[in-house]
């Protein structure tokens, strides 16, 4: 025998329904993008590392500054973070600007480098470039060259801008290299397909067999880099910005899901994508809060790789 709801039961039912739906969406929208601030701890072990060699590394990627989503006042809440880590090094993976669909108010990027150098490790700030550092900047787009808005307010802080580079560091005796490869997309939004990203070139860099750690902003070259490249680090993706059940409905890579966010080990080679801070084109996220990932290379650790750490309650 069949039983159906009756009319109170079906409306108490869709009434919750519809409270549910609400309450996710209040969240996707106005909590977890704005207030929420967690730091995922990685401790890989990775291939050409030099034994005895530990280093603690602080990755930033999407930043996408401006209000509501990114006030300076969040930028100096990251920075506070970063450094109550205690890295040896932070790395900034590009995507400083914001985009007009998520920005009611803009934030100067000279107001941002202000901010972000606030940073301290060791052994320093390094940065690379993203795509919307040339989107949102209409000179450069108009141009078609740089150096855009971004680099020059970082540089003006004393934040190196890498772009098909090399830098050769040392911690505790032990050398290592970190290298920046160019933005792959600099140009696409006017239909220009021209790709500047030169792992290769990068590589040439890189002078003696010392680990390298290699900053790319889209994921998807790491299609490109070989084996000698003990960790590649990626931003971009934002995780999909949603992610139910561990994946996200839209990765923007031509590969899907599988750069999508997280640690990736492809035939030895090892890649982490950071799921961002920032948001872009859709101003909402959930199952994928704002993050810092903190990379603890060449030593054990007592914490499980890709765990979130809340740092700020939601």
């Amino acid at each position: 025998m069949l039983i159906l709801p009756s009319r109170r039961q079906f409306l108490g039912g869709l009434g919750g329904a519809l409270a549910l739906s609400a309450a996710t969406g209040a969240y996707a929208f106005a909590v977890e993008p704005r207030f929420r601030l967690v730091v995922t701890p990685y401790a890989p072990v990775l291939p050409n590392w030099t034994p005895g060699l530990t280093l603690r590394v602080a990755v930033l990627a999407d930043f996408h500054v401006g209000e509501p989503y990114m006030p300076l006042e969040r930028v100096a809440e990251i920075v506070e973070t970063t450094n109550a880590l205690n890295p040896d090094l932070v790395l900034m993976l590009g995507d400083y600007p914001s985009g007009p669909g998520v920005t009611w108010r803009e934030v100067t990027l000279t107001d941002f480098a202000r901010v972000v150098e606030g940073l301290k490790a060791p052994l320093g700030v390094y940065s690379i470039l993203g795509n919307h550092d040339w989107w949102e900047d209409p000179v450069a787009m108009a141009n078609r060259r740089g150096p855009v808005a971004a680099r020059r307010a970082l540089e003006a802080r004393g934040i190196p801008v890498m772009e098909n580079d090399a830098v050769r560091l040392v911690k505790d005796g032990r050398p290592f290299w970190i290298a920046g490869v160019a933005d792959q997309q600099p140009f696409h939004l006017v239909g220009d397909w021209r790709n500047p990203a030169d792992v290769p070139g990068t590589l040439a860099k890189v002078t003696d067999s010392a680990p390298t750690i290699m900053m790319i902003h889209e994921p998807d070259a790491f299609r490109k880099v070989p084996a000698r490249v003990s960790l590649t680090l990626a931003g971009h993706t934002h995780g999909g910005q949603i992610r139910v059940f561990g994946r996200a409905p839209i990765i923007p890579s031509r590969y899907g899901q599988r750069y999508g966010y997280g640690h990736v080990v492809e035939q030895d080679r090892h890649l982490i994508v950071s799921g961002g801070l920032g948001v872009s084109r859709v101003p909402v996220r959930i199952g994928v809060p704002p993050e810092i990932v903190l990379l603890d290379l060449g030593r054990t650790v007592d914490h499980t790789a890709g765990h979130a750490t809340p740092l700020a309650a939601s």
